[in-house]
């Protein structure tokens, strides 16, 4: 994706764009309605007194800005509950939330309409024509504000709540994942031994701090194919970053270019915030699932209901990488100058169960859940992801057995774990495989 598209899908996911524009449209609703006399060819059949009409626009006016305060107030606190209760990296779903936006700028933009509509009125800028017309529009109005109260009912019982939450977070991981398999390497060719760097590759730095959020692959195509040069990729989103970390190396270049400006050039397509993003980077989101389950493993919240439901969805989640990720992509690199290294699979399984299986080492409920999802994810994917899926495996026996005071606890574990790696010495000895997979992505 171009940076600019990027830029854009940001930007249109605010609720100051979605309130501007639903706003403005009311405004102008309003207005328009002064002038629209000489534009019909035919008159309006109602006649409608202008104590009528102000009347309605009064009552849309006030009503409307008592329901789009209540409203704020409301979603502010679905907000900070999702904060406490689930995470504060789950919020930004939450605000990026299609239906609350429209709903809180449908409400402001009927309360605009409403109030300049009154103005207008009163200023006696509408004619016969006029108000009638301003009647249709404000009955349109009428009837759009009871169809969003309804959504925005059914909505609220949902909004906030953990169990919608951590569905949103699965959603958006699902959507990271699959855009990931579509394009394993962002467009461009694997990088999977740093070592096929060449030694005289010039670094590059860029000088903000903070998190790779998105690579703008077309324009560093472009900037490799007018300079015939390679560049290999080491940060890609969601790598932390400083000056001193190149997140890339420029290859020898064909041109006479000075490559130190190249670099500069190129760290320009690489996108750095103070937070990690959903779009292109699928760890995160099962990061952020792993920790709700922790969250609600600590003593105040005490609910491994909801730590077993993250186990679950993130098993679908891995499922899905496993199954599609061994296939080997058909399309030929559409950036064949831009080297990309690979999403390692222990990463994967490290972000979705490390947290759990520590925080999770003492409840045999949460345990069995875990080694359940991971025998099933044991006979999916490639060697390596099954050499990762029994390294962790090992962890999260490790742990409970540390923690575990009854030793019947620790039989059904082990014996879970010997189902699916036939026993705990040959999980033991497949960590050795497992690291390596990890070392290498």
């Amino acid at each position: 994706m171009p940076r600019w598209q990027w830029l854009m899908a940001q930007l249109t996911r605010r609720l100051w764009v979605r309130a501007t524009l639903i706003g403005l449209t009311g405004v102008l609703a309003a207005v328009l309605a002064t002038s629209v006399d000489r534009y019909l060819p035919w008159r309006m059949p109602v006649t409608i007194s202008t104590d009528a009409l102000d009347s309605i626009l009064t009552v849309i006016a006030s009503s409307m800005l008592t329901v789009t305060t209540f409203s704020l107030s409301i979603t502010v606190s679905a907000y900070g509950s999702a904060t406490n209760n689930v995470t504060p990296r789950a919020t930004t779903l939450l605000i990026e939330d299609g239906l609350t936006q429209t709903v809180l700028s449908t409400f402001l933009g009927s309360f605009l309409f409403g109030i300049v509509g009154l103005v207008v009125s009163k200023t006696g800028a509408y004619g016969e024509q006029g108000r009638a017309v301003l009647f249709v529009v404000t009955i349109a109005v009428i009837a759009l504000i009871v169809v969003v109260l309804l959504r925005w009912i059914n909505h609220l019982t949902r909004l906030g709540r953990v169990g919608e939450t951590t569905g949103r977070v699965e959603a958006a991981a699902r959507k990271a994942i699959e855009a990931r398999l579509r394009a394993p390497y962002l467009g461009g060719r694997p990088l999977r031994d740093e070592g096929a760097i060449p030694a005289d590759a010039v670094p590059v730095s860029p000088e903000a701090i903070g998190y790779v959020q998105h690579i703008d692959m077309p324009a560093l195509s472009k900037l490799c194919e007018a300079h015939g040069m390679e560049v290999f990729v080491r940060a890609t989103p969601g790598a932390f970053t400083y000056p001193e970390r190149p997140v890339a190396w420029i290859g020898p270049s064909e041109t006479e270019a000075d490559r130190d400006a190249l670099a500069r050039e190129v760290a320009c397509v690489f996108s750095i915030g103070d937070e990690r993003s959903f779009d292109q980077d699928p760890r995160f989101g099962l990061a952020v699932l792993s920790e709700i389950g922790s969250r609600a493993m600590s003593p105040a919240v005490n609910d491994s209901g909801t730590a077993i439901d993250v186990v679950g969805r993130s098993i679908r989640l891995l499922s899905l990488w496993a199954r599609e990720s061994a296939a080997p992509p058909d399309d030929a690199p559409v950036h064949p100058r831009v080297h990309i290294p690979p999403l390692a699979a222990a990463d994967l399984l490290e972000d979705a169960f490390m947290v759990m299986g520590r925080d999770a080492a003492g409840l045999i409920e949460v345990q069995l859940r875990i080694q359940k999802g991971l025998s099933a994810l044991s006979r999916m994917g490639d060697p390596a992801f099954r050499a990762a899926v029994r390294h962790q495996s090992r962890l999260a026996l490790e742990r409970a057995e540390a923690a575990l005071t009854v030793e019947a606890d620790k039989a059904r574990l082990r014996a879970l774990a010997q189902v699916f790696g036939g026993d705990v010495a040959a999980i033991r000895a497949a960590e050795g495989a497992a690291c390596a997979s990890q070392r290498c992505g």
